[in-house]
């Protein structure tokens, strides 16, 4: 009886992850990222996307304790799993994993402490050179960089005024990106 009852649970909360996740998804894979804001359509590109989306959410949630908690660790795991499946797709064995791993996390938390940074001092320009230095560092000047940090800012706003409640229970909105 009790395996039922904590298996349907464990059921419930893994489609709410998965729904949240697949939102999360979605909004780095907006096409106007792509045609028109000028982020490569690569797997780094895409990488750096749903970093990005993935910093959202989880610097919404931050300092949030008990399931929304729960549900950003699960969440950040999630993304780490998906990076790892990506890169076996892409070809690398299971020697090579690790270490790309290794480089991908230190990647990531390296650009969600220039991102929270300049979002917790309302930067603007500091969030326009991290986006810059982050999504295309091999652009001396990128002018769409200026779109996605107000974008991100957007983001962060509008995240913040969403319900805990309504994001743990396997809703989050993002915003349209708007064309140029």
């Amino acid at each position: 009886m009790f395996q039922r009852l904590f298996g349907r649970e464990r059921h419930a909360n893994r489609a709410i992850t998965e729904a949240l996740y697949a939102q999360i998804v979605a909004a780095a894979r907006q096409t106007v990222f792509y045609s028109d804001w000028n982020v490569p359509d690569t797997p780094l590109g895409r990488f750096e996307m749903l970093s990005l989306h993935m910093f959202l959410f989880q610097h919404r949630l931050r300092g949030e304790g008990g399931v929304a908690g729960e549900v950003a660790q699960v969440l950040i795991d999630e993304f780490f799993m998906d990076v790892e499946h990506s890169l076996r797709e892409l070809g690398i064995g299971d020697v090579g994993v690790p270490k790309r791993m290794k480089k991908l996390a230190k990647m990531f938390y390296g650009r969600t402490a220039a991102y929270d940074d300049a979002l917790e001092r309302n930067d603007h320009d500091a969030l326009v050179a991290a986006v810059a230095r982050n999504v295309r560092p091999d652009t001396g000047a990128w002018p769409q960089a200026t779109h996605l940090a107000g974008y991100v800012a957007d983001v962060s706003k509008r995240l913040a005024e969403q319900a805990t409640e309504s994001i743990v229970s396997g809703t989050v909105a993002f915003p349209v990106a708007k064309t140029i």
